[in-house]
């Protein structure tokens, strides 16, 4: 861009000087052949200019040509003895741009070339008279341009010695950026592979019911590997180092994993969790879906961290664009708000509302400006509307992809009959809780065209059958327990009563009510509404059926033992047939000896790391089997870009550590996709 403007501005300043040449030519009579000529020359070079051909050194050698010819001309003649001073110096000044001390000098050797040439015109021309005057004011014109001459060259020099120490500023931080990726990637293998030995044991301890102390371990272990990723994703947001990757996904996943990540949080203060998802959002988009679950799970955290009393409304829905749809994720709370000072803070990083050492609220203070960095590199926005001490309003907008515009909730069309949502008014001593429940109900009703009528009372609900159709009757656990025996004797003819209960609460014995775990959303609903008393699985990660790799051979290849055992313990539930190696050479080795379906391969391993092993596997396979086993990256290394840094030294998959089941599940039906799985007990 700096280039094209010096060379713009150098054309502008030729076409001015010989336009002025062209006038004082004609004026002065002098040799008439020569104006066409600066006029062609002044055309070639805006010509050369515009096709930027030839290439940008030779066009600069071009404009110092035809300016120092265009010089020369209008300095041989009588009349221009004492401007030839002036002439040289406006080229000299507006050429030093350039940063060639070549030119400068060239400049000034046509200027003493001119100057001589002037001389020899003055002392053969009995008109110019030589006295003392006109040579003090050549002597003084002379040293005019020298002085010119020299400050060009050293601001030439000064820029260039700059522009130098400027070059190795960046190396110096190419190198830092450089060994700062790699201190990263080794810092976050050197916390996340003791991290996933601790979940994965307290795992296998959960299995043999050893107690509920492995759950708090477990607990410990995801938290601590949670923050290891914080600080990983704070620094590559500071860093402007943020990678995308993209995936397809289901949308009601995001949900799912709103609800899952919120029953693992410390719900000491009873929060109502309410989540509206719109029924048109597209059933399967494309995006970074793990930016995304983790831009879900900061606000939640600081939602749910922040809110001593009321609840919390997540609303997902979409806006459809030219290039897809822009999904938008709302954060509702009734927490202690922030004021505008908090606000303007947030964005800037390391904002915490208490930063003293006994403060009330856990976290490393970067969730928000992690939402921050990973929405604008998505090319999104965020938008916080906040109050001091009523609540905060989060909202993300994010452009997405669309893979499947179908939308994500939908009725049967043999579904009909009115609904009846049953919330008693009185109920939350937080009004803003109410209007969640209200909000959520009529966004879904309206979502899916269906009638929804509210009943606060036993009153309402006996009114509004006499006149209406009703099929169905949802309300919270409360409600249920007030007027049980009604409810239970309602739900034993035609109509569905279904209630929003917490973990381990039982209905009536006898009763044919319904059960929605809390917190409460659209999934369940749907389902109750496409199946009646038959809808069963309400859950939805019970929708999800668990594939299982039955007789898969695996090898896994790690330089830690318990990881080993970890990834045994997990790959066995799915009746796999495991192989194990501590070295990238005895995995080299087991597998000239036996036929695998596919490897787990660690990355950073002493002797051999796993990229070289992988690569000898590879060419190992094709020898020997004519065809590529697939190897997966099972490593601890998860910085921005590691994927696709992986993906491109030939891996076929890659699980991150500690283990996701679902990450996992996904990678083996991509790299195997046409394996016999089993899922319920049946083959697909």
């Amino acid at each position: 861009m700096i280039e094209r403007q010096n060379e713009n501005f150098i054309l502008m300043l030729v076409s001015l000087a010989c336009v002025g040449l062209t006038a004082e030519s004609i004026l002065m009579g002098w040799e008439f052949w020569v104006p066409p000529l600066v006029i062609i020359g002044t055309v070639l070079l805006w010509v050369m200019n515009i096709t930027s051909k030839p290439d940008y050194g030779t066009r600069k050698v071009g404009y110092l040509i035809y300016a120092m010819l265009v010089a020369f001309f209008h300095g041989v003649h009588e009349t221009s003895f004492y401007d030839v001073a002036i002439v040289i110096t406006l080229i000299m000044l507006a050429y030093s741009i350039f940063d060639h001390i070549y030119m400068i000098n060239l400049i000034m050797v046509e200027y003493v070339i001119i100057m001589g040439i002037q001389l020899i015109l003055a002392n053969n021309n009995p008109e110019i008279i030589i006295d003392k005057l006109s040579i003090s004011r050549a002597i003084l014109h002379f040293l005019a341009v020298l002085f010119v001459f020299f400050c060009c060259k050293k601001t030439i020099n000064d820029r260039i010695e700059n522009r130098d120490k400027n070059k190795k500023k960046d190396e110096i931080i190419d190198n830092y950026d450089a060994d700062m990726e790699d201190f990263l990637s080794n810092i976050s293998h050197e916390l996340r592979t003791p991290v996933n030995v601790v979940n994965g044991m307290s795992d296998l301890m959960i299995k043999r019911n050893v107690g509920q102390e492995a759950y708090a371990v477990k607990n410990a272990g995801i938290r601590l590997a949670y923050q290891i990723e914080d600080i990983l994703d704070y620094t590559e947001c500071k860093r402007n180092k943020v990678l995308l990757e993209e995936d397809e996904y289901m949308s009601t996943s995001l949900i799912n994993d709103v609800v899952t990540s919120f029953r693992m949080l410390d719900n000491s203060n009873n929060l109502e969790l309410v989540v509206d998802l719109a029924p048109s959002v597209p059933t399967k988009m494309k995006g970074d879906i793990k930016k995304l679950h983790k831009i879900f799970r900061h606000l939640m955290e600081n939602a749910v961290k922040f809110t001593k009393r009321g609840g919390i409304l997540v609303r997902m829905y979409s806006e459809k664009t030219e290039y897809g749809v822009n999904l938008i994720i709302e954060m509702n709370d009734t927490g202690i708000g922030m004021d505008r000072r908090a606000l303007e803070s947030i964005s800037e990083g390391m904002y915490q509302v208490n930063k003293k050492r006994n403060r009330s609220s856990g976290g490393i203070g970067l969730g928000l400006y992690i939402v921050y960095g990973f929405t604008h590199r998505l090319g999104g926005f965020v938008k916080i509307e906040s109050e001091k001490n009523t609540g905060t309003t989060v909202r993300v907008t994010i452009p997405q992809k669309v893979i499947d515009e179908v939308p994500c909730l939908a009725v049967s069309d043999s579904s009909d009959g009115d609904i009846l949502f049953h919330v008693r008014a009185d109920k939350y001593f937080i009004p803003k809780v109410r209007e969640f429940y209200r909000t959520m109900a009529t966004n879904l009703a309206t979502g899916i065209h269906v009638p929804l009528y509210s009943a606060e009372t036993i009153g309402d609900i006996e009114r509004l059958k006499e006149k209406l159709n009703v099929k169905y009757i949802f309300m919270g656990q409360e409600e249920y327990v007030e007027n049980s025996e009604y409810f239970d004797e309602l739900s034993k003819g035609d109509l569905v009563v279904a209630v929003s209960v917490y973990a381990g609460f039982k209905v009536n014995a006898g009763s044919q009510v319904m059960t929605m775990p809390k917190p409460l959303y659209a999934y369940p609903i749907i389902k109750i509404l496409n199946e009646g008393k038959n809808a069963k699985n309400i859950e939805f990660s019970d929708n999800t059926v668990r594939p299982v790799f039955r007789g898969v051979k695996a090898l896994v290849v790690d330089d830690e033992p318990m990881n080993l055992v970890v990834a045994t313990s997990i790959f066995s539930d799915y009746e796999m047939i495991i192989d194990t190696a501590g070295s990238g050479k005895e995995a080299i080795k087991k597998f000239k000896d036996n036929e695998y379906d596919v490897v787990f391969m660690d990355h950073m391993m002493p002797e051999m790391d796993g990229v070289e092993a992988m690569k000898i596997l590879k060419r190992l396979s094709q020898d020997t089997y004519g065809k590529d086993i697939p190897i997966i990256v099972l490593t601890a290394n998860v910085v921005s870009g590691a994927k696709e840094m992986f993906k491109n030294e030939g891996f076929d998959g890659f699980i991150s550590k500690p283990i996701h089941i679902a990450e996992f599940e996904r990678v083996m039906l991509q790299v195997l996709p046409g394996i016999n799985t089993v899922k319920g007990g049946k083959e697909a």
